[in-house]
C-alpha cells in the first residue's frame, strides 16, 4: 500500500508585533498609524456623524486602556532624535487589536489604503509596556548612529 505524503499545512507563523498604518507614505515620507489617519479625517470634517461618534468613543476607550507612550517619555516621538519611531501592538494585546477593526472600516469607507504589518523585529525598541512598543526601524537607527 502506498502512503501519500503528509500534506498538513504548517500552523501560521505568529509574529510578536502588529501595526496598522497607511499603505503609502504621507508628504513627509512617514506612514501614519490608523489612529492618526482617522483623526486626520475628523479634523478635516470628513467623518459622518456615526463615524465621528465611533472615533470619539474608540479614542476614549484606548485612552482608558492603553498607555500613551508620549506621556511616559516625551522623547520616544521626538522626530529629530527618533525619526520614523512607530507604535506596534504586541500580538498578545488582542482586545486592542480587535478594536482597530472599526477604524479600518472608516478608512475603507473613505478609500484610504492601509496595511497590517506583522513582525518579530520592528526595530530598536524605545518604549515598552504590556500591550505595545514604540520602535525605531533598524535602517533609521543605523543611520543615526
Amino acid at each position: 500500500m502506498r502512503r501519500l505524503p503528509d500534506r498538513r499545512s504548517e500552523p501560521p507563523v505568529r509574529r510578536l508585533y502588529v501595526r496598522f498604518q497607511a499603505a503609502q507614505p504621507n508628504r513627509h515620507g512617514r506612514f501614519p498609524g490608523v489612529f492618526a489617519l482617522v483623526n486626520g479625517l475628523s479634523s478635516e470634517g470628513r467623518l459622518t456623524v456615526e463615524q465621528e461618534r465611533f472615533r470619539r468613543s474608540g479614542n476614549d476607550w484606548f485612552a482608558d486602556h492603553l498607555v500613551n507612550p508620549y506621556e511616559v517619555d516625551r522623547r520616544v516621538y521626538d522626530r529629530e532624535r527618533y525619526p520614523g519611531a512607530a507604535a506596534w501592538f504586541k500580538s498578545t494585546a488582542l482586545p486592542m487589536i480587535d478594536r482597530v477593526s472599526g477604524y479600518l472600516e472608516i478608512l475603507d469607507t473613505h478609500e484610504i489604503a492601509w496595511e497590517r504589518l506583522d513582525s518579530d523585529e520592528p526595530g530598536v525598541i524605545l518604549y515598552e509596556d504590556p500591550q505595545q512598543i514604540v520602535a525605531l526601524p533598524e535602517m533609521i537607527a543605523a543611520v543615526g548612529s
